[in-house]
């Protein structure tokens, strides 16, 4: 179990919490590209690490991310008039570009200087995969730019899809990093016996730490003395790698393989934000669009799946995550349609921040136990002034996850040097 101190130290992520600064040191997903589709469009309300801003892509295509209220009576800015490079207070008129600048002051004479005093908060940004990236930390430690392999393969071999979780960050962290419940939650065919995962519900856990994380791997028994090896990757602060070769994305040119992962972004204490994303195993992979909403079915994420106008599920916590108890009880082991949607349900139902004190851990935890660690001293590292793993992307930009099937006395280190290399 973990001790009730420790835990406090990384389950909140506001401005001055130990968390929230060791978060700050690198960049954080803030809003798809897709959110902001036009120049000098509508603006697009964002929530991370417990503050309340606004982005706007304006008219040269810069995205502008500002504090959701104007500093001059704190009028909500997400009404404001997007025009001429500069978002405009709809209360008074206040103007301010996207850096922050105040850039139009028309309620006060044309002779005050007040207009050169006035600012609003904004963080940089940059646009790398599909994602508008913010970096909300100190500028003296400001990082390159994202740079990880999947943001830079084409658009046709790649895609993200996002959605809203009621729960902190680090229990959805730790449900994305635990390889051992895949062969009870997610298998919807109790009945066969063929199901790679439920040949053997015991993997053994690796883990090997990273200057950028950690990797990890669960390897399995799956009978006629093959060993079923499958290699992940954690990139701090948030986000896990994992391979998918032998579960290949459809399309209309035949199934091609694929490696995807989940970025779990905090959006406050109690909320997370996931951005989903996949990425063609080489350029032989393109990804299919009906082909990755077929994808994304299976993981309840298909166009369909979401509240309209949110990135939140119909099926919530409200309507039990649509669980079919009669289902449960002959095909699926929960009862609850799509991977994803399981995930969510039972992170969600752990409460908004789960009691870490009550747990009892085993040996299939050990990911877990790895990563805690892992955690507790990238926000010491901090603290005491120094630069915590994974915010130089050239510690992991040519990172991807492996599996494989071995025969006993195999290497899964030699193949994963040959599978495991970066395409893009």
């Amino acid at each position: 179990m973990m001790r009730a101190e420790d835990q406090a130290r990384l389950v909140h992520v506001g401005p001055g919490q130990p968390a929230g600064e060791w978060l700050r040191r690198y960049w954080q997903p803030a809003c798809l590209s897709t959110e902001l589709p036009e120049r000098d469009g509508a603006p697009v309300r964002v929530r991370l690490l417990g503050e309340d801003l606004i982005a706007y892509r304006d008219t040269n295509g810069t995205i502008g991310l500002v504090d959701a209220y104007c500093p001059h009576r704190r009028a909500p800015l997400f009404f404001g008039r997007n025009e001429e490079c500069g978002l405009r207070c709809v209360y008074h008129g206040w103007k301010f570009n996207a850096d922050g600048e105040c850039v139009d002051l028309p309620s006060e004479p044309a002779s005050s200087p007040m207009k050169n005093n006035i600012r609003i908060k904004a963080y940089p940004t940059v646009e790398r995969g599909g994602i508008v990236w913010a970096y909300m930390g100190p500028a003296d430690k400001q990082p390159a730019a994202p740079d990880y392999e999947w943001t830079r393969a084409p658009e046709t071999h790649r895609n993200v899809s996002k959605n809203y979780q009621d729960n902190n960050y680090l229990q959805s962290l730790e449900g994305g990093l635990d390889t051992a419940h895949v062969g009870f939650l997610h298998n919807s065919n109790i009945r066969d016996k063929g199901y790679l995962f439920a040949r053997d519900n015991a993997p053994k856990i690796e883990c090997f730490e990273t200057p950028y994380g950690y990797s990890y791997t669960g390897t399995r028994q799956i009978g006629d003395d093959d060993i079923w090896v499958r290699h992940y990757q954690y990139i701090m602060p948030v986000q896990q790698m994992r391979p998918n070769v032998r579960s290949p994305l459809p399309g209309a040119n035949g199934h091609r393989p694929a490696y995807d992962g989940h970025i779990w972004v905090p959006v406050d204490d109690g909320h997370t934000c996931v951005y989903n994303w996949t990425c063609g195993y080489d350029e032989n992979s393109p990804i299919d669009p009906e082909g990755f909403d077929i994808f994304e079915r299976r993981f309840g994420r298909g166009r369909d799946a979401y509240i309209p106008g949110t990135f939140r599920l119909k099926a919530n916590f409200d309507n039990d995550y649509k669980i079919d108890r009669a289902l449960q009880k002959t095909t699926s082991f929960t009862g609850i349609p799509g991977i994803h949607t399981q995930d969510v349900a039972v992170q969600e139902g752990m409460g908004p921040i789960t009691e870490r004190t009550q747990e009892h851990l085993g040996t299939s935890d050990r990911a877990i136990v790895f990563l805690r660690r892992m955690l507790l001293e990238a926000v010491a590292a901090v603290e005491r002034g120094e630069t915590p793993p994974g915010v130089d992307p050239l510690k992991h930009r040519d990172v991807r996850p492996h599996e494989g099937i071995l025969k006993p006395g195999g290497d899964w280190r030699a193949a994963f040097a040959v599978e495991g290399a970066a395409r893009w």
